[in-house]
């Protein structure tokens, strides 16, 4: 039973884990904002979801006033035996600039 639990966790925790990294280069980009322009944050957020993901969810940013905000939306697909599930995600930071 252990095992089994250990072997789905592991599954299911990759897709999170995904997410969590593409949320941590977004902030990461929503910070560094303020030096260098939108063209060039989608280029390196489009190469890192290239890299984690194996696609690119196309990226919004916007510049309103100070702040920025970054955002995306896609799908990461699990199939294990007896478990099938798609989930989605929309991770979104917001930094000043």
């Amino acid at each position: 039973l252990f095992l089994a639990a250990a072997y789905y966790g592991v599954h299911i925790g990759q897709v999170y884990l995904r997410f969590y990294r593409l949320q941590d280069a977004m902030r990461f980009q929503a910070q560094m904002a303020p030096t260098i322009d939108n063209a060039v944050i989608g280029r390196r957020l489009a190469a890192t979801a290239d890299s984690l993901l194996g696609r690119h969810p196309g990226f919004r940013i916007d510049r309103t006033g100070k702040r920025i905000t970054i955002q995306a939306e896609y799908s990461d697909s699990v199939a294990l035996p007896f478990f099938k599930h798609t989930f989605h995600f929309r991770p979104r930071v917001e930094a000043p600039l």
